[in-house]
C-alpha cells in the first residue's frame, strides 16, 4: 500500500497535468486536504513539499499554495535536443516493433529524441503515460489510442496538450470525441476486401472474428457487413464471434466452442487480424478441421508473425513502418512551422494471397468433417 502522502501527491499532480488545476491557481488549503484525505497536517505538508521540489507547486507565506509554471519546462528546457513522446498499446508484440522502427528512423534523421511508453490497452496505464509525457515536457506526441471504440476518461490530458500547443497525432485509430489528426489503415476497406475475396471464391457462409473495444474492430466489422450486403448475403449474428482486451486470453476456448458449433455451416472466416487468424488455424488443427479444404481463413495486417508462421496466411497489407515514419514526419513538420499538413490519412490495403483460402464449387460446398 502506498504511503498517504504519495497518494495525495499523485492526485494533485494528476489534476495539474490534466488541467483541473491550472498554472497560478491556488490549490485547496492544508486543512481542506487534511479533511479530504483524513490525514495529519504533517502528511499534507510532506506531499506539498515534494511537489514543490518537483516544480509542480509553490507556496506563498500567508497566502497559500499555488500551481507553478515551472513543471512545463523544467525538464525540456535543459536540453536543446527536442523530444517526441510515443505512446502505443503494445511495444514488442505484433506490428508495433515495425511502427516504432519507422518512428525512430525518421526522428534520428533530424536529431530528435524518443520517449516511449505503452498502455497494454489499459486506460489507467494510458493515464500514467500521458502524465509522464506532460511532466517531462515533450515537444510533440504520437499516440495509438487505448480502447478507441469506448469512452476514454483521459480526454482532459489530450486537451492539456492542445492548450500547451504541443502537436500530437494519432495512429491506427483515434478518439471520435476529439478533433485530432490521424494516420489509419482503411479498416473498412481491409475487411471488405477480405470478405469479398471469400465471396468471389464461392463462399456464402462466412464468419467474422471481431475485437469490439478498438475502433479498428468496429470498422472491420463494417467492411464485412458491406461486402455481404453487396453480394446480397444475409448477415448472420450467430456467425460473428466478438472479444475484447479482457477476454483475449480466453479466445482459444471461445474459438473452440464457436468452430465446433458451426462446423457444418461455416466455410470461411474473416479474422480481426493475423494473430487471430493463426489462432483459428491452431484451433482447427486441434479439432481436425483442414485449412483450406474445409475452412478458409483470412487475416489482416501482413504482420511478421504471419510471415514466419508454418502456414502461409492469406492477409491484407498494413503500412506499419511507413505509418511510423509518416507520423514522425508530421510532428517534425508541425514543430518546424509548416502549415499545410493533412489532418486525415488513410492507407489503402492490398490483398496478399496465401494458402488459406480455397475456391469452392458453388454446387458442392464442403462441410466440416
Amino acid at each position: 500500500m502506498k504511503p498517504k502522502y504519495q497518494v495525495i501527491m499523485e492526485e494533485i499532480k494528476s489534476k495539474i497535468l490534466s488541467g483541473d488545476y491550472i498554472a497560478g491557481e491556488q490549490i485547496p488549503t492544508e486543512f481542506a486536504l487534511q479533511e479530504k484525505y483524513e490525514v495529519s497536517r504533517h502528511t499534507v505538508r510532506k506531499a506539498i513539499l515534494e511537489l514543490a521540489n518537483e516544480g509542480f507547486l509553490r507556496s506563498e507565506k500567508g497566502s497559500g499554495t499555488y500551481v507553478s509554471n515551472q513543471y512545463r519546462s523544467k525538464t525540456s528546457g535543459n536540453f536543446t535536443k527536442k523530444t517526441i513522446g510515443v505512446i502505443t498499446t503494445y511495444i514488442s508484440d505484433y506490428i508495433f516493433p515495425s511502427i516504432i522502427r519507422g518512428i525512430e528512423g525518421r526522428l534520428n534523421e533530424d536529431n530528435y529524441s524518443l520517449l516511449l511508453a505503452s498502455t497494454n490497452n489499459d486506460v489507467e496505464q494510458e493515464k500514467k503515460a500521458l502524465e509522464m509525457m506532460l511532466s517531462y515536457g515533450v515537444d510533440g506526441l504520437i499516440v495509438e489510442p487505448t480502447k478507441s471504440n469506448l469512452y476514454n476518461p483521459n480526454i482532459a490530458y489530450y486537451l492539456s496538450f492542445k492548450e500547451q500547443d504541443v502537436p500530437f497525432i494519432m495512429i491506427n485509430a483515434y478518439y471520435e470525441e476529439l478533433e485530432v489528426p490521424f494516420l489509419c489503415l482503411d479498416d473498412v476497406q481491409s475487411s471488405y476486401l477480405a470478405t469479398k475475396e471469400l465471396i468471389v471464391k464461392g463462399h456464402t457462409q462466412i464468419g467474422l472474428i471481431s475485437k469490439i473495444d478498438d475502433l479498428q474492430g468496429k470498422y472491420r466489422m463494417k467492411g464485412y457487413i458491406k461486402a455481404l450486403g453487396e453480394a446480397k448475403l444475409r448477415f448472420q449474428p450467430d456467425l460473428v464471434l466478438s472479444y475484447d482486451t479482457e477476454t483475449k486470453l480466453e479466445l482459444y476456448t471461445h474459438l473452440k466452442t464457436f468452430l465446433h458449433e458451426n462446423r457444418d455451416v461455416l466455410t470461411g472466416i474473416v479474422c480481426y487480424n493475423d494473430e487471430v487468424g493463426l489462432e483459428v488455424a491452431n484451433v482447427c488443427r486441434q479439432l481436425g478441421i483442414s485449412i483450406p479444404n474445409h475452412l478458409s481463413i483470412i487475416g489482416q495486417d501482413n504482420s511478421y508473425i504471419a510471415k514466419n508462421a508454418n502456414i502461409k496466411l492469406t492477409t491484407l497489407t498494413h503500412p506499419q513502418e511507413q505509418m511510423g515514419r509518416d507520423a514522425a514526419d508530421w510532428v517534425i513538420n508541425k514543430l518546424q512551422g509548416k502549415k499545410e499538413l493533412p489532418n486525415e490519412t488513410y492507407y489503402q490495403p492490398v490483398l496478399i494471397e496465401g494458402e488459406t483460402v480455397k475456391e469452392l464449387n458453388m454446387g458442392t460446398v464442403l462441410p466440416f468433417p
